[in-house]
């Protein structure tokens, strides 16, 4: 029987890939958002583009 069939998984909300609990990540499980570094700094580009798409500049 593989031992680690049973890890809790999350939604990545960048990628919405689903990504699994990590030994380094036992003591801050409930406060781990992102699967990756990547995604973390991605956060930032999203919402500037979203902003811009939700308040066009009118020509």
């Amino acid at each position: 029987m593989h031992k680690k069939a049973n890890l809790p998984t999350k939604i990545c909300p960048i990628c919405l890939r689903p990504f699994h609990w990590r030994k380094k990540w036992q003591t801050c499980w409930e406060q781990v958002i992102y699967c990756s570094q990547r995604c973390r700094q991605k956060k930032y580009s999203l919402n500037t583009v979203r902003q811009h798409n939700i308040h066009p500049e009118e020509s």
